[in-house]
Parts: C-alpha cells; structure tokens; sequence
C-alpha cells in the first residue's frame, strides 16, 4: 500500500461537478493498493497517518498530528500510485491492485481510518472520473509505502 499524504489548509473531491468530499485543515491521502496488501498495512498506514507530527506548535515547530489539532482526513483512491516507470515513456499499472481486491481495501481501510482518527473521514468515489482541490500547506508531502515499514 502506498499513500501519498499532503498538509492542507482545504481539500475537496468533485465528480461530475457535485463535491463528495470536502475539509479544511487536516490532511489529503490518495491511497493505492496491491495484491497482497494486508489488513496489518492498513492499520499500520492508519496509524502512521493519524500519528503524524507534521502540524505547527504554538511554537511553530512541526510538532502536532492531525489528531492533536482536531483537523480532518480525506482519502481519495489512486490506483496510479503503483505506476512503473522503469520502461519507456507510458506507465504500467500491473503492479496495482484489480478493482475486485482494490476497492474492498480501500473501503475498509477508510474505516480504519475512521477508527484511528475518531471521526468521519469523506472520500472521493472508488472507480470514479475525480476532480481533486487541495491548498498544500507548507508545502508538506510525504510519501508512505506499507512495504518499506522496517
């Protein structure tokens, strides 16, 4: 599993020119799977997500989760997340995981989500044609794959 997580001030997902999913200040996670992603790599990535120490204290430092300062998640699926590149010019997704095994993943790990950070989490649409806002605070972006946890 691999996450791609970006501090923002505001985030939304729009499809088919109606908003699904909308925050403030908090975090903007596309999440793409693989086959063999576990439930241990979802909660593993959850946490890691929840715990991170990526907002500013009183003192300005990086030193807050998004738990700590009441900010909420979106999680937007992104297959493309797993693109490989090694070869010519287009991409190959081969490593991502199908629909059939991808789409369960995702939908529990927002879940999971939920669960670790104590509320509602909105999301984008699996599958869906998706138009993604976001106002990157920082900049701060930070690339998490559940493969490389040691």
């Amino acid at each position: 599993m691999k996450v791609v997580i970006q501090r923002v001030t505001e985030a939304s997902v729009t499809i088919d020119g109606v908003v699904h999913g909308e925050i403030g200040n908090g975090l903007l996670v596309l999440a793409g799977f693989v086959d063999d992603d576990t439930d241990d790599d979802l909660q593993w990535t959850a946490a890691k997500i929840v715990g991170l120490r990526i907002f500013d204290d009183e003192n300005h430092v990086m030193n807050l989760s998004v738990k700590d300062i009441g900010g909420d998640v979106l999680v937007v699926s992104q297959f493309t997340l797993h693109a490989m590149t090694k070869k010519g010019n287009r991409p190959s997704y081969i490593m991502a995981a199908k629909p059939e095994i991808s789409k369960p993943l995702y939908e529990k790990f927002v879940t999971v989500v939920e669960n670790v950070l104590g509320k509602k989490v909105p999301t984008g649409e699996f599958g869906a044609d998706m138009k993604v806002r976001l106002l990157n605070d920082g900049p701060v972006t930070i690339i998490i794959d559940s493969k490389n946890k040691v």
